[in-house]
This record gives C-alpha cells, structure tokens and sequence, in this order.
C-alpha cells in the first residue's frame, strides 16, 4: 500500500476513534522522530489490519485464546 494510501485510511480511522488511549498511542507513535521511518510503516501497517480485524470480528475471546494457547503448549 501507498503512503498516500494509509494516510487516508489513518485519517478514517481517527476520525471513527472515540477511544483517547488509542488516540494517544498513535499520537505517540507518529511524534516518535527517533524511529526509523520503515518501523513506524511497519507499525502503523499492523495496527491498520488489527483494526479491520476487530471491525471484521476476526477476534477471540480471552478463554478461546487461553484454551488454543494451552492446547499448543500441551496443559
């Protein structure tokens, strides 16, 4: 994707956000001038798809998770 691209989805999902945590970690995240500009990609790219997983309900419930993670790690 574009710069321009998650630039505009960026400011779509801003403007939906209600939530000041969020508002301010991304705040944070992009006042960050030490970072390497391709971490702050990669970083506002997951956040991006974390965020569509959550509209598109892609998530799991703490038990689900709890019981998947004990199933791998074999308890």
């Amino acid at each position: 994707m574009e710069a321009q691209g998650i630039k505009s989805e960026l400011k779509d999902l801003i403007e939906r956000e209600d939530d000041v945590d969020v508002l301010m970690a991304n705040k944070t995240l992009l006042l960050k001038t030490n970072l390497d500009p391709e971490i702050v990609e990669r970083m506002s790219s997951r956040a991006l798809k974390a965020e569509k997983d959550i509209i598109d309900r892609r998530v799991m419930t703490r038990e689900e998770l709890e019981e998947k993670l004990n199933a791998r790690l074999g308890i």
